[in-house]
C-alpha cells in the first residue's frame, strides 16, 4: 500500500467562534452528575466543519467527550432536535456499528438554554475539503477509499429498521412528494429580498414525482466529511456522524443528497467553489459511477441507464441543498447569526437555481 501518514490527520477542534460559546461550568455540573469517573477541569474547544448543529470537544484529563447542541438564533420549530438525533444513535448502536455512544441527553434548558447532548470521541480523519496533506494514496487506493464510503450508505439501506425500534422515524408511502412539498414550502419560507425565486425547478419537481423506491433508514447528509476514517488505516470508515435529518424514506432521495454535494474534477469553477469533500481527487468515482455503483450493489432495477433514471433525485438533491443553503443565509440575513461565513450563501443558492435549469434542460 503506498500511503503514507506522518503526523497528526485527526480532525481537531480549534478556538470558539464569536457568539458560540458555552457555560462551562453549567456543562462541567451537569455531565460530572452523569459520569462521576470524569476528573480535573474541563476544557472547551470548538470543531470548525458544519453550518448547522454546533459541535464541541469537552476534554478532561482522562477522557474527551463531544457536545451537540442547536445554532444559535431562532430556529424552526421542527428543525435543529438533538433529543430526536440522540435518540437515532441509540438505537442505531446495536445494528449500525459507525456510530458513537450516547452518554447523556438533556432537555433541561436550564443548563444550557437548549436541548443537547454529550457523545462518545470517534477518533480519525474526517476528509474535509481536502484529504490531509499527510496522507498519500495512489488513484486506485483513492477508488478504494470512495468504494468503501459509499458501502457503507449501501450498508445503512439494509438496517432492518423495525428490528432496530426504528420504523416509527417513517410516515409510509408518499415520502418523495412530502419532500418536495415540504422543502419547496421551507424555500418560500426563507426567502430573503435578494433571493432567486426557484419557481421553475419547484413546479418541474412537483410535475416530475416517481413513486417511491422503497422504505429504508436513510441518513439525508450522508457525505465525506460526516464519516470518520481510521488514523492508522484511512481506507476503513470507524463513524458516521450528523444524525440531525435521519430518518425512514426512499433511500434514491438519501442518495440525491449526497451526490449534490459531490464535486467532481470536471465540474464548472462555480460548483469547485463550493466542494467540501475530496471527490475531485483522481480515483474518486463521478456521480454517474456511484449511480451504477449503487444501482449494481443494491440489485435496483432501472429502465435503461441508471443515471439517466436519476435525473429527478439529482435534481431534488441539489434543490435541497438549495433550500438549505438558504435556510442559513436568512438568519444572517436577519442578524441572527454574526458567522461571516454565510454572507455569501445567497449566490450560492442561486447557482444551484442554474444548475437545476441545466440539467432539466438536458432532459426535455
Amino acid at each position: 500500500m503506498s500511503n503514507e501518514i506522518q503526523g497528526p490527520v485527526t480532525d481537531e477542534a480549534t478556538a470558539i467562534r464569536e457568539g458560540e460559546s458555552l457555560d462551562l461550568a453549567a456543562i462541567d455540573r451537569y455531565i460530572k452528575n452523569k459520569m462521576p469517573s470524569l476528573q480535573g477541569e474541563p476544557k472547551l474547544k470548538q470543531f470548525p466543519g458544519g453550518a448547522s448543529n454546533l459541535t464541541y470537544l469537552i476534554e478532561y484529563d482522562n477522557k474527551e467527550l463531544i457536545l451537540r447542541r442547536p445554532p444559535f438564533g431562532k430556529i424552526a420549530k421542527s428543525a435543529h432536535d438533538m433529543l430526536r438525533e440522540a435518540k437515532i444513535i441509540e438505537a442505531l448502536k446495536p445494528v449500525y456499528a459507525y456510530v458513537p455512544d450516547i452518554y447523556a441527553i438533556c432537555d433541561d434548558h436550564d443548563v444550557l438554554g437548549c436541548d443537547f447532548y454529550i457523545m462518545e470521541r470517534l477518533v480519525g480523519i474526517i476528509p474535509r475539503q481536502n484529504m490531509p496533506k499527510s496522507i498519500t494514496l495512489n488513484e486506485q487506493e483513492t477508488r478504494q477509499l470512495c468504494l468503501n464510503v459509499i458501502d457503507r450508505l449501501i450498508e445503512l439501506h439494509s438496517v432492518d429498521v423495525n428490528s432496530a425500534g426504528l420504523a416509527q422515524l417513517g410516515k409510509g408511502n408518499g415520502y418523495v412528494k412530502r419532500q418536495i412539498d415540504g422543502w419547496s414550502d421551507r424555500y418560500i419560507k426563507s426567502k430573503t429580498e435578494d433571493a432567486t425565486s426557484f419557481e421553475e425547478v419547484m413546479a418541474w419537481l412537483t410535475n416530475h414525482l416517481p413513486e417511491d423506491s422503497g422504505q429504508t433508514l436513510i441518513h439525508n447528509d450522508f457525505r465525506f466529511d460526516n464519516v470518520v476514517l481510521n488514523s492508522e488505516n484511512p481506507f476503513e470508515v470507524v463513524g458516521v456522524l450528523d444524525w440531525e435529518m435521519a430518518t425512514v424514506g426512499d433511500p434514491l432521495m438519501d442518495l440525491g443528497n449526497s451526490l449534490a454535494y459531490w464535486v467532481q474534477a470536471d465540474d464548472e469553477p462555480q460548483f469547485q467553489m463550493m466542494r467540501r469533500q475530496p471527490t475531485h481527487q483522481k480515483g474518486m468515482l463521478t456521480r454517474n459511477e456511484v449511480i451504477e455503483y449503487y444501482f449494481d450493489k443494491t440489485g435496483r432495477a432501472t429502465n435503461g441507464n441508471p443515471a439517466s433514471a436519476f435525473t429527478f433525485y439529482e435534481v431534488y438533491g441539489l434543490f435541497r441543498l438549495a433550500v438549505i443553503i438558504q435556510q442559513i443565509y436568512y438568519r444572517y440575513f436577519h442578524g441572527q447569526t454574526q458567522d461571516k461565513r454565510f454572507s455569501g450563501f445567497v449566490h450560492a443558492a442561486r447557482y444551484l437555481e442554474a444548475r437545476c435549469q441545466k440539467i432539466i434542460a438536458e432532459q426535455s
